[in-house]
């Protein structure tokens, strides 16, 4: 599965609403609230067309002063995230980013640069450029690495939020190469034994090529659950479940109402996702001297005038070195038949790889248009609003 939950997730906050650090965000030129005092979209899903959603999305970047190619390139990573599904970390962003550019705290001019390398790897400062822009530039740099030695790594460091880590390993895997991508960011994850978070919800992402079809995908959280379920089954009045939370005394808690302040998400699979945590931070921060646990910022929470200093790691490992795109494929063809194979449970038409789902629905979406839920659609409307745009590419289903 591509599995997206790993930012830290809170509501859409006020001007009074707690956030890390306390008092009040500052205003920003380009105000882009989470609610609105025009009438709320129905439910139902809208259809937008990739194409009119990425035209929109430049403009919005563009009008925050990125340049086009810039622009593009950045918008181009949401809109696919969109169509893969994956909405937690596709355009529902732009509001929050074009906050972060309009605060200075990203840098809309800022073009990443090379700090050092060698024949196989790179340190790349982001310059306070967007995740995206930081990203892409980093992963084409691993890419182009892996194609002269085999093997590419780059570290990103002073970058960005980065989005979904799996859409630039699936840029690597469409490439020809296997690929792994890792972030860090602030913490608000607990490890075993802690009393308080420790680690992000760091990322892990891989990509594997396969010749005449889709990459395999996986894109997760070393999180248990995404903060943002949390705050939603406590609004809702629902009991969490006891792996979801560690209390400030160290201990699984079913009260939802003591997240983020008493309370730490819980690592994935317990000591194993605090492992691979570690290891993201160590990949993305430690090794290419960025900033690590508590001096990353918030992206979301901070003064929009304080960059948040995000880190990310690529690997690239080319195939065609190795052993060969087409006889590496063939042998992926009888593991991938295998797996599809295998006996199902009842209900169950066949054993899903990582990223199949979310393939299918990138499919439709070019098809049929993305169908984006009322909150995208919701966050989607206020840049509209703010851009003096009415959202006519919003097709009803």
């Amino acid at each position: 599965m591509f599995l997206c939950a790993r930012m830290r997730c809170f509501v859409t906050i006020g001007p009074d609403t707690w956030r890390p650090g306390g008092g009040s965000r500052q205003s920003a030129r380009l105000r882009l609230p989470g609610k609105f005092d025009h009438p709320s979209m129905s439910d139902s899903h809208q259809r937008v067309s990739p194409a009119d959603l990425q035209a929109f999305v430049e403009r919005a970047f563009r009008a925050v002063g990125l340049p086009a190619a810039t622009a593009q390139i950045a918008a181009g990573a949401l809109v696919e995230t969109d169509t893969l599904g994956v909405f937690t970390h596709g355009t529902k962003l732009l509001a929050g980013y074009l906050n972060k550019l309009e605060g200075g705290g990203y840098v809309a001019t800022a073009e990443p640069v090379v700090e050092r390398e060698g024949p196989a790897w790179a340190v790349l400062d982001g310059c306070s450029a967007l995740g995206q822009v930081g990203g892409t530039r980093a992963i084409d740099l691993a890419i182009a690495k892996a194609r002269h030695a085999g093997v590419g790594w780059v570290g990103l460091r002073n970058t960005g939020h980065i989005g979904a880590a799996g859409y630039f390993a699936a840029r690597a895997a469409r490439a020809g190469c296997i690929a792994m991508v890792t972030g860090n960011d602030i913490p608000s994850v607990a490890a075993p034994g802690s009393r308080g978070p420790v680690l992000g919800s760091n990322p892990i992402a891989y990509g594997i090529p396969f010749e005449g079809g889709d990459p395999i995908l996986l894109d997760m959280a070393t999180a248990a659950v995404a903060g943002g379920k949390v705050y939603a089954a406590h609004q809702r009045g629902e009991p969490i479940p006891p792996t979801w939370l560690i209390d400030d005394t160290g201990r699984p808690t079913t009260d939802g109402s003591l997240y983020p302040q008493h309370a730490a998400l819980a690592p994935m699979a317990g000591h194993k996702g605090y492992g691979f945590g570690l290891w993201c931070e160590i990949l993305s921060a430690v090794l290419p001297g960025g900033h690590q646990t508590w001096q990353v910022g918030s992206w979301m929470f901070d003064e929009p005038s304080r960059p948040s200093w995000h880190n990310a790691s690529f690997l690239a490992i080319d195939v065609g070195s190795v052993c060969g795109l087409e006889a590496f494929s063939q042998r992926l063809r009888r593991l991938i038949d295998e797996i599809h194979a295998a006996p199902t449970a009842d209900g169950v038409d066949s054993v899903l790889l990582p990223g199949e789902r979310e393939w299918n629905l990138r499919r439709q979406a070019h098809s049929l248009g993305i169908a984006l839920p009322a909150d995208v659609r919701d966050k989607l409307r206020g840049v509209a609003a703010r851009l003096g745009e009415s959202p006519t590419w919003l097709i009803p289903v």
